[in-house]
């Protein structure tokens, strides 16, 4: 069995040598190669942002598997009809989007970004006592990431909504779905956590209007790509006082352009895109495995839709 390899950084030296391994482990003896052009063809191809002439190239795979939950980059490539393309679905992602996002959550509403401040300025002053019955986080995306999340954040007894494109049932979590129940959604929640998939659909969706739905003062975590946000209208939602604040992790272009107006701005939280790592070792197994199942004619969870762009 051959398998083929291809990232736009040098990840290979780890992922080659690993996966062989992992597959000879599984009982699937493999060659495992990084991709160049001109190779023969495979029976998989494991990718990150791969090139258009890769795809050109290794059109009679069985599968292609993404190392990654988000597979936005891909949706201007041509990939060949009927050819399976697999995203992970956790990989101990979710565990790690559940921290984040909720230390994000805390920090605001606990007041702890302003005691921080107000110590390091030589000040004793205690931050406002907040109701969290009277705390509504919605959760928009409700994936595995998505329900993971809103499943933490219920556990410290937030009022959790979630909105996603279809309808969804989550435990503890009031849903909501469709573009139709958006404005509800957002009307009633004090912070927002953005992880839905980006789609030509979801691209620029929180934008001025959706914005404004939001009651005034509220807070918006977005954890997914930073393309769902118009960055110059959420910066005058910061300066209006709309938003009380915004946590990035996620941004249109990365790493963050040094001229941004983002950085240094009083109300923003920045991370560079750190919220979930990709751990290696639980992605190869996971990729292994499906291999196994497609090789075997079963199931496969995490199978894209074109369609739908996840």
């Amino acid at each position: 069995m051959r398998v083929l390899y291809y990232a736009p950084d040098d990840s290979a030296q780890h992922w080659v040598p690993e996966l062989q391994a992992a597959l000879q482990a599984a009982g699937l003896p493999a060659q495992v190669q990084a991709w160049e052009r001109g190779m023969p063809t495979a029976d998989f191809c494991v990718v990150w942002k791969p090139p258009q002439a890769m795809l050109d190239e290794q059109h009679s795979a069985k599968a292609y598997f993404v190392t990654g939950a988000g597979v936005d980059s891909l949706l201007t490539l041509r990939f060949p009809p009927r050819l399976p393309v697999i995203r992970l679905d956790d990989a101990g992602m979710a565990v790690q989007m559940a921290e984040y996002v909720t230390q994000a959550v805390v920090r605001y509403f606990r007041g702890l970004d302003s005691a921080e401040a107000t110590m390091r300025a030589g000040q004793w002053q205690l931050p406002p006592v907040r109701s969290r019955a009277d705390f509504a986080v919605g959760v928009l995306g409700l994936g595995v990431l998505g329900a993971r999340v809103a499943q933490a954040l219920a556990t410290f007894e937030f009022p959790v909504l979630g909105w996603s494109r279809s309808p969804k049932q989550v435990g503890g979590v009031r849903t909501f779905h469709g573009i139709a129940q958006l404005p509800a959604f957002l009307q009633q929640v004090q912070c927002v956590v953005c992880l839905l998939p980006l789609t030509p659909e979801t691209d620029g969706l929180l934008n001025a209007e959706r914005l404004a739905h939001m009651p005034r003062g509220s807070y918006l975590i977005n954890v997914a790509r930073g393309a769902h946000v118009v960055d110059a209208d959420l910066l005058a939602a910061l300066d209006s006082g709309q938003l009380a604040g915004a946590t990035l992790d996620v941004f249109r272009t990365e790493p963050l352009p040094p001229e941004h107006a983002f950085w240094g701005h009083p109300r923003l939280t920045l991370t560079p895109h750190t919220s979930a790592r990709t751990l290696r070792s639980e992605s190869i197994a996971q990729i292994v495995h499906k291999m196994q199942a497609v090789l075997h004619g079963q199931a496969v969870v995490g199978v894209v839709d074109p369609n739908k762009g996840y």
